[in-house]
């Protein structure tokens, strides 16, 4: 199965999944390929440096162990969003070839979990394909979604997925509040990605 049909079929799953509330449904997107002609002239390398302008916030996405699975699924992630306050959403950004989203999805939840200040080490643990992610990482359970919420975060937010959409290369992954806070210092500074490095 290809990574749209994965996409496709983890948005079926997740919607034969009763909801925590009422919600409404989505239309679906028209999936189709982008053609030759609608590709803008644009130089993939020139396009990353400038909008590395942007200084953005790190988060780790986590999620449960699906059934089957014998450790829970985490990725690290700088496309991260509030969304809308009513209903509170959420969203991230997860490349159409994450080996990560596909566990994410059969969970249907997920934890989003703010990096703070000294946390870049935590971030390039979670940036590394194929290793265990979580070896060594103190974490506990998220009250709603039983997510790890990772010791340390400058802030955590328990999500149950209520949306997915393609975006190119890209998911764009929507999430419903379930539960949210911060660390146990509310004045900490987050860690920033700017320019290829942390601030």
């Amino acid at each position: 199965m290809g990574h749209a049909g994965a996409a496709a079929a983890a948005v079926r799953y997740l919607r034969s999944v009763p909801a925590a509330g009422p919600v409404e449904a989505l239309p679906r997107p028209e999936l189709r390929c982008v053609r030759a002609d609608e590709r803008a002239p644009l130089d993939p390398a020139e396009f990353r440096r400038v909008l590395g302008s942007f200084a953005t916030g790190v988060t780790v996405i986590t999620a449960p162990a699906a059934e089957g699975e014998s450790s829970p699924a985490g990725f690290a992630c700088q496309s991260f969003s509030s969304l809308s306050l009513d209903p509170p959403l959420v969203c991230f950004m997860v490349g159409r070839t994450s080996a990560t989203w596909p566990r994410i999805a059969r969970a249907g939840v997920f934890c989003v979990n703010v990096l703070g200040a000294g946390q870049g080490g935590l971030c390039r643990a979670f940036a590394v394909s194929g290793a265990d992610k979580f070896a060594g990482v103190p974490y506990d359970a998220a009250p709603v979604s039983g997510s790890p919420r990772l010791t340390g975060a400058a802030a955590w937010i328990d999500c149950t997925v209520h949306a997915v959409h393609t975006g190119g290369d890209h998911l764009i992954v929507v999430g419903r509040v379930d539960a949210l806070g911060t660390g146990d210092d509310p004045d900490r500074a987050p860690l920033l990605f700017h320019r290829g490095r942390f601030l």
